[in-house]
């Protein structure tokens, strides 16, 4: 957010301030009174300046603000965060503003968590100003101490004392704030006494709280408490007067311009207020203190401008998803239009090459059929290449069969005649008994089967017809592992079916001779 009111809130007085892009406007104060309410309200409704619907932020630097430093058990998850509400309500019941932060832990017993809790005593000193924000409905982001902002302050200065006491002089009194190791232990807030403009009463009141802090063992005794006072530079000379250091304090001084320029305020300060309000306006942390119901206008205006945001990212999404599928679009347009001039430009000289050729005998998709029936006739007619292939592989790894006969059919296997029957005689016979014909035996549409019959001699030493059976066996499961391929013995060289009958001498020795077997090959290629 770009806009902000800082709202400085003291016991007497509140100061408004404008904060736009960065820069802090010139403040504008309201007493607290009716007349003052009345001035912040009309302030606040100004049609020109349009300050209904930015956020506000308010600093409270008040008097009746209560630190106090307990230890608490080591306790974590939902028990420790209802032990903490417990002891904040019991250490400031009759406030809505309280809040606590972890200091750190102790160092021996039992580890407890050293807890500094806070509150402003007394909620009157707010009430006019917010019911004014609340009956206007002013978003409001939350409720800060220059107390505990002051944090911020040390480290843009980086003031990096063990025990430091930071002085500042503020539009509600002189603001003093105890910080060890760099966290705040105490504050508080004493009427200023000016001379010339000058706080007379800075030496007298760092001496009491040194002296309170000793009490309450926040400072031991022999630490050195360095006091850095913030001041304009004409005043500086005059404090150094009536700031003496001695054994247990040490007194230094920033100027406020510099201050001013360490925390990017533009132009120099009289008061701190517009430091605090510069680290505000920048970086305003979580809220101090609980605003409670009156940041439900807050809430209610981050929802709308995150329902607004994602409404225009989804806008803008869908707008660039056109923009992408309209240039896609065009792009496909251009694409498509040349495409349509090639192909009329191929379709012209088409029509202008087939203008000079004779007139065809035939339709053109009559000739498509007859290449593609050419096609499948000289990839799937019938041949026995590949087949007499496969046998040639097995007859080079069965050298005891010699090859006598083939006989190549294309189709079904055909049954087997006598063999003294002429092969011209068993192809009229089998033709005779059907079978492929026609498209089917010149593989269209697809390549027919194809059957070899051989009749082939195999060796046999010695007579031995279970050697020759052995070598028939082995021949025909080599032939059998080609893909496609079955094999039938039809012929052995030995009758073994039941009803034959054997005979023959085995005591006579018999010379090596040949033995006549038939196999049928038939191939689905």
């Amino acid at each position: 957010m770009f806009r902000k009111q800082l709202l400085y809130i003291t016991s007497d007085a509140l100061c408004a301030y404008d904060w736009d892009h960065g820069v802090l406007g010139p403040g504008q104060a309201f007493p607290a009174s009716a007349a003052g309410l009345d001035g912040f309200a009309a302030w606040l409704e100004d049609p020109q300046a349009h300050r209904l619907d930015v956020p506000a932020y308010l600093l409270t630097d008040l008097i009746e603000e209560d630190f106090q430093r307990q230890l608490l058990p080591h306790v974590r998850g939902k028990a420790g965060r209802a032990l903490l509400e417990r002891r904040k309500q019991q250490l400031h019941r009759d406030t809505p503003y309280r809040g606590s932060t972890l200091l750190g832990r102790e160092s021996t017993g039992r580890h407890d968590d050293q807890v500094l809790f806070f509150a402003l005593t007394n909620p009157s000193l707010l009430q006019p100003w917010t019911e004014a924000l609340e009956h206007l409905r002013v978003p409001v982001a939350g409720i800060y101490s220059t107390s505990l902002l002051s944090i911020a302050l040390v480290k843009k200065l980086s003031i990096a004392h063990e025990h430091l006491l930071l002085v500042t002089q503020q539009s509600g009194g002189l603001r003093q704030s105890y910080y060890e190791k760099g966290q705040l232990r105490f504050s508080r807030q004493t009427a200023t006494i000016a001379l010339d403009g000058v706080a007379v009463n800075i030496a007298l009141e760092t001496e009491k709280t040194r002296q309170f802090l000793t009490s309450t063992r926040m400072l031991a005794r022999g630490d050195v408490l360095n006091t850095v006072i913030l001041a304009p530079a004409a005043q500086i000379a005059k404090l150094e007067l009536l700031c003496d250091n001695g054994v247990e304090v040490a007194y230094h001084f920033i100027d406020l311009q510099l201050a001013g320029e360490r925390v990017g305020l533009r132009r120099t300060p009289a008061l701190a207020d517009e430091l605090l309000l510069t680290l505000l306006g920048k970086h305003p942390p979580s809220s101090h203190y609980p605003p409670g119901a009156l940041a439900r206008y807050y809430h209610f205006q981050r929802a709308r401008k995150t329902l607004y945001g994602a409404s225009t990212l989804i806008g803008a999404s869908a707008a660039l998803w056109c923009a992408i599928n309209l240039l896609g679009g065009i792009a496909d347009g251009a694409t498509t239009q040349r495409l349509a001039q090639e192909t009329a430009s191929y379709q012209e000289r088409y029509r202008s090459v087939m203008s000079t050729q004779p007139p065809a005998p035939t339709k053109t998709q009559n000739m498509k059929v007859a290449v593609t029936l050419g096609y499948m006739i000289a990839s799937q007619a019938p041949e026995p290449g590949r087949l007499l292939g496969m046998l040639s592989a097995a007859l080079d790894q069965a050298p005891q069969v010699a090859l006598g006969q083939l006989h190549w059919h294309a189709g079904q296997a055909p049954a087997r005649v006598a063999g003294s029957q002429p092969p011209q005689q068993q192809q009229q016979q089998q033709q005779s008994t059907g079978g492929p014909t026609g498209s089917a035996m010149a593989g269209i549409p697809v390549a027919p089967p194809q059957a070899l019959r051989l009749e082939a001699d195999v060796a046999m030493p010695n007579n031995d017809y279970r050697v020759a059976l052995a070598a028939i066996t082995a021949f025909a499961q080599t032939l059998a592992r080609q893909p496609g391929l079955q094999v039938t013995i039809e012929e052995t060289p030995l009758d073994l079916r039941p009803s034959a009958a054997l005979s023959g001498k085995s005591a006579v020795p018999a010379p090596a001779s040949q033995a006549r077997f038939t196999l049928l090959l038939a191939w689905q290629p």
